[in-house]
């Protein structure tokens, strides 16, 4: 029979109930705690389910403690060029932010946390001050299905996520945040960090509730936008943009004016770590997960292969179409979308054999599927090459990369 504990505290019936040890009272059999209930002193149970939020896979977003930094770990150039998962973006500035991921100082709240990764951006000079058309922004983006999904019952207003990150400024001032759905209607909810302390670090949460305008379809697209601003200028700001409410997404009314503090100091940052968007109305302790596992998720947009500094460093094996083609079969981790592949200068690559084989002329994808593509490297004339198999390796120290890139954009 179940023990029902009713908001007043009183029990519902006595089946069950047995004398333990020391005059204390077991509760045999399940026990549901209304809502309102509390139980005093100490408790234990041999098992905890939750009938609303999960307790594993809780975090929808994929790499939120900045830990999975394939491409690099600092770069000058916008996009994705550091932090899986994760792009840096600027609109007309005078100098490129720089993005990097950087370490979480010991003796923070967040380092005693378990975070040891986060997403830094630093301003460039922007010698023209603040200008219309300027933005620098953070940006990640979720698949469509794993929103539609994920148990949110996103059309009803009584149903929520919840998001909540760390975050921390060289600059005192307030910034502003915004998630953007993108099926149906695009939807914008814009909110605000509220004033941050310069460098120091201020744990941000924001309760969401769902919109019957709110559409997200089952497929790989993207499905959720979420964005932080360091500075966007008046092209996509209006002034009566209203906070914490989903309203029909126009380019420009993103958010509320803001502030260009930040934007005008040179070297100013804004670090970033503990991005998690979960089920319900409570920011829960951030899941960590083990290296792998994030690694896993991230390889699922992008995947890139490096020589190290080695010299025949190998990527894949193949044949000699001809005394002057390689053909070869790379597989990679299945990827959310057929991908795109890139290489460094096709002189970092050589086809081996049991020959002196030279530097190659060119290299190139056919038939690329969601799991392998066929490459195809040109090469000067190699004696006897024609039919022999051989390895696709790098030439020398010089890096060879590979990049498999299947993210949403």
């Amino acid at each position: 029979m179940a023990v029902v504990i009713k908001g007043s505290g009183s029990i519902e019936g006595t089946s069950g109930l047995e004398m333990g040890a020391n005059g204390t009272t077991e509760i045999r059999g399940q026990v549901n705690v209304a809502v309102g209930s509390s139980v005093a002193g100490v408790s234990t149970a041999t098992n905890f389910a939750p009938s609303s939020v999960p307790t594993s896979n809780r975090n929808l977003v994929i790499n939120g403690a900045m830990e999975v930094a394939q491409r690099g770990t600092t770069s000058g150039t916008e996009g994705f060029n550091t932090i899986d998962r994760f792009s840096n973006e600027e609109g007309s500035c005078d100098e490129v932010p720089t993005q990097s991921q950087v370490a979480v100082a010991s003796g923070t709240t967040p380092y005693e946390l378990g975070f040891r990764k986060a997403f830094r951006v630093t301003n460039g000079n922007q010698t023209s001050g603040a200008q219309a058309a300027n933005f620098i922004k953070l940006t990640t983006k979720l698949e469509a299905q794993d929103v539609a999904t994920s148990g949110w019952n996103y059309k009803s207003s009584s149903s929520f996520v919840t998001l909540s990150f760390w975050v921390k400024s060289s600059v005192a001032q307030n910034f502003y945040g915004r998630l953007r759905s993108h099926d149906g209607t695009s939807q914008n909810y814009p909110y605000e960090t509220g004033s941050l302390t310069a460098d120091t670090w201020t744990k941000v949460t924001k309760i969401i509730p769902g919109n019957s305008n709110l559409a997200f379809n089952y497929d790989n697209g993207t499905g959720l936008e979420l964005e932080w601003m360091m500075y966007r200028g008046g092209n996509t700001t209006a002034s009566g943009v209203a906070l914490d409410t989903w309203a029909a997404y126009a380019s420009g009314t993103r958010t509320p004016d803001q502030t260009s503090t930040w934007f005008t100091t040179n070297d100013a940052t804004f670090e970033i770590t503990g991005i998690q968007l979960e089920l319900g109305k409570q920011a829960t302790p951030f899941e960590h997960e083990p290296y792998s596992q994030t690694l896993n998720k991230c390889l699922r947009y992008y995947e890139q292969f490096n020589s190290n500094g080695l010299t025949e460093a190998v990527f894949c094996s193949g044949y000699f179409e001809s005394d002057t083609n390689g053909r070869f079969c790379l597989n990679y981790y299945q990827k959310r979308a057929q991908p795109t592949l890139s290489f460094s200068a096709a002189s970092t690559f050589t086809c081996l054999n049991t020959n002196n084989i030279p530097a190659a002329t060119a290299i190139a994808t056919q038939k690329v599927t969601e799991t392998s593509a066929l490459i195809t490297v040109t090469l000067p004339t190699v004696t006897s090459g024609d039919g022999r198999g051989c390895i696709l390796i790098s030439v020398s120290a010089t890096e060879a990369t590979i990049k498999v890139d299947a993210e949403l954009s």
